[in-house]
């Protein structure tokens, strides 16, 4: 037998050729998504298609085990990724091999899996992890509510980093099974349609199932034990609300107004076109906060809220979420304008139709109530900054920019835009420029002027812009207050809930 003699220079360069050209080209995928206000969210090089969660939750020591299948496509040459993901793992695995990982800072999980990933390959990442998330502290903050009975997931920009592995920014929206075995006689609450429920050995187990793309700050998780009501909309849609057993004073009030959440969703069918997803609801933890969240197909609402009363203008607002927010959801967070200003004006809307204050008239209050030396004025809603993303004045401001855009065009382009908007882009992103794009081309007016007045000037519309916007009163006429006002101004800590906000 003639046996070769391959020299070190030549068995250099047969290994090469054996290396599939992917590898050589392979690159990190970068440790953000490139969201400016939040330079660590997210992940470049991949985008998940779908999240299967598989937890056990102990109420009484807040001990989170979960195994997390994620099914992703390589958007790059990849020989490593990052996971956001705050809890200790113990396992990774990355096309049913294991991988390599370790934890950089807080929330960084990166996985090396053992051959490069080839730009548009399709693999699945399985991470076995578990931890106390209520313990779990990023930024000197948490995003879990620990409860007396239990602990809840509900927080944005994020929450999914203190319960499970993921790509955490709205740009990466995907699918979601989430089932959760919980000790009997707890419950285990989260988005989309309960599809099974069972129970072994002392444990129930909860299947749950979200079918449209979901952002994964809008993924949800609450534990305790709740009274559960279920019903149908007309057109069959599965409605289910939970409401802590330990609510006080407060449950009365909270079920006055969530039970009201069909009736809701049937008038905004009618303002934005057909409901996005494949369930609706709201549920109520016993939890100190003061905020509410669009948590999809089941908003987070705490419980003070409703300690004036019955609000239901907190379930419009985060009802019509459902739609701009949920279903068209941000490119970037500086688009906050896109999610929240048309959610307080529906709000505004759905004062118009109960009658008890037209939305011309609290434009007029919120541009009458604010000098020109109001600060609220040098919040741009257009793009706010990180600090004041949720600031007052892109929720009312931005509601204001809306009136104007109507006193513009007139109501038969303006309402074809409420509703077209969200068909468009339906399941997607978009930015504030988009709307401005889609508004200028539905109308067939030039508005880019109209929204860089309301939205982006740092300073009070003088005198001629509001008069051209048909908002100023004549000079010394101080508008009446709509009655809708104070329930409105009620849900101002609404927006409570950004990051360095502890609850």
């Amino acid at each position: 037998m003639h046996r070769r003699l391959i020299v070190p220079s030549a068995l250099a360069a047969t290994l090469v050729l054996a290396i599939p050209a992917s590898a050589a080209n392979s690159s990190a995928g970068a440790p953000g998504i490139g969201d400016p206000y939040y330079p660590a969210a997210g992940n470049g090089g991949y985008d998940v298609s779908h999240y299967d969660l598989r937890l056990k939750y102990q109420p009484q020591t807040d001990l989170l085990e979960g195994t997390a299948t994620l099914l992703a496509t390589a958007t790059q040459d990849l020989s490593r990724f990052n996971l956001d993901l705050g809890l200790e793992v113990s396992e990774v695995r990355v096309g049913g091999r294991k991988a390599r990982f370790t934890k950089e800072g807080d929330q960084e999980l990166v996985v090396t899996p053992v051959a490069p990933l080839a730009k548009g390959s399709a693999t699945s990442v399985v991470v076995r992890y578990a931890g106390k998330p209520s313990q779990l502290k990023i930024g000197g903050w948490t995003a879990w509510h620990r409860t007396p009975d239990g602990g809840v997931a509900a927080q944005e920009p994020d929450s999914a980093v203190w319960w499970f592995p993921s790509n955490d920014h709205p740009l990466d929206k995907a699918t979601y099974d989430i089932s959760v075995s919980v000790p009997d006689g707890s419950q285990a609450i989260s988005n989309g349609v309960l599809v099974s429920q069972s129970s072994r050995l002392g444990w129930t187990r909860y299947n749950w199932r979200s079918n449209k793309p979901q952002a994964s700050y809008l993924a949800t998780l609450a534990v305790g034990r709740f009274d559960i009501t279920t019903e149908k909309t007309s057109d069959g849609l599965p409605i289910l609300n939970a409401y802590s057993k330990d609510l006080g004073d407060n449950a009365g009030a909270a079920r006055a107004s969530i039970e009201r959440t069909g009736e809701v969703a049937e008038w905004l069918t009618e303002v934005f076109g057909p409901y996005p997803f494949n369930a609706l609801g709201g549920y109520v933890p016993n939890v100190t906060s003061g905020y509410a969240l669009e948590t999809q197909t089941r908003p987070f609402y705490s419980p003070r809220q409703f300690a004036a009363g019955a609000n239901v203008s907190v379930v419009v607002h985060e009802l019509a979420h459902q739609w701009y927010g949920d279903s068209v959801s941000v490119k970037g967070w500086k688009d906050i304008w896109v999610n929240e200003g048309f959610a307080r004006y529906s709000q505004w809307l759905w004062s118009e139709k109960e009658g008890e204050g037209t939305a011309q008239e609290l434009a007029d209050w919120v541009y009458a109530q604010h000098p020109a030396d109001d600060a609220f004025w040098t919040v741009a809603p257009g793009d706010p900054g990180p600090q004041n993303q949720f600031h007052l004045a892109v929720y009312d401001r931005g509601a204001l920019a809306l009136q104007t855009l109507r006193n513009e065009i007139g109501d038969e382009d303006f309402f074809a835009i409420l509703k077209g908007w969200p068909a468009e882009h339906a399941y997607g992103n978009a930015e504030v420029g988009d709307f401005v794009a889609y508004a200028e081309r539905v109308s067939g007016k030039p508005l880019a002027g109209l929204f860089d007045t309301w939205l982006y000037e740092p300073s009070k519309p003088g005198a001629p812009a509001a008069a051209e916007a048909r908002i100023a009163r004549p000079e010394g006429a101080e508008p009446e207050r709509p009655r809708s006002w104070k329930a409105i101004a009620s849900t101002n800590t609404i927006h409570e809930h950004g990051r360095g906000h502890e609850h």
